[in-house]
């Protein structure tokens, strides 16, 4: 049973940095850092909830806050994404090493759970923000960083509640891909 909540941890947390990567990364280093739901001193992870990393966590959250605008581009989408992937990883593989001395299925789960949540996160986003206007769609990545925090702190505290958001994000993907094949269905009448 541990392992299963574990499992559903990690799948969460690694989801949540797939949405935005450095505020759900900062809260489950905090919260390991207190013992609280999630721990990762005695492992190969330690890192992830010392001093210096969540400095550098926030040093980069202040950073890509500050030039988002300027990051809003293909190469700055991928960077992020990168980030996002590796977080995830290193998170839902810290987990697990919590509890068990074999970690690296967590780095394989990480990287699927974080690519999940993006694709379903970037195709949401690029929906609403077609709709919005400039300002409006603006303030979108403040959505993403306030979701991306509420998924990790429920997946430390309800680890369950994972498996729901995972599918959620499947769900916008294929929902996203479905519509955009409907989208000039009914222009065809007009020929």
């Amino acid at each position: 049973m541990k392992l299963a909540l574990d499992i559903m941890q990690g799948m969460g947390v690694s989801a949540a940095t797939g949405v935005r990567p450095f505020l759900p990364t900062l809260l489950v280093g905090a919260l390991a850092a207190d013992d609280l739901g999630v721990n990762f001193s005695g492992t190969d992870f330690a890192f992830l909830e010392s001093g210096w990393f969540l400095l550098v966590i926030v040093v980069a959250l202040v950073i890509t806050t500050l030039f988002r605008t300027r990051l809003e581009t293909p190469a700055g989408d991928a960077a992020l994404s990168g980030i996002g992937l590796g977080l995830g990883a290193l998170l839902f593989a810290g987990t697990l090493a919590d509890h068990y001395s074999t970690w690296w299925p967590g780095i394989i789960g990480g990287l699927i759970c974080a690519f999940i949540a993006q694709q379903g996160t970037r195709s949401l986003f690029t929906r609403t923000r077609a709709r919005l206007d400039a300002e409006a769609a603006g303030a979108l990545f403040l959505y993403a960083e306030a979701a991306a925090l509420l998924i990790a702190g429920l997946a430390v505290l309800i680890p369950p509640v994972s498996i729901i958001v995972v599918l959620f994000f499947i769900w916008l993907r294929v929902g996203g891909t479905r519509r955009e094949g409907e989208k000039y269905a009914g222009l065809r009448i007009l020929r």
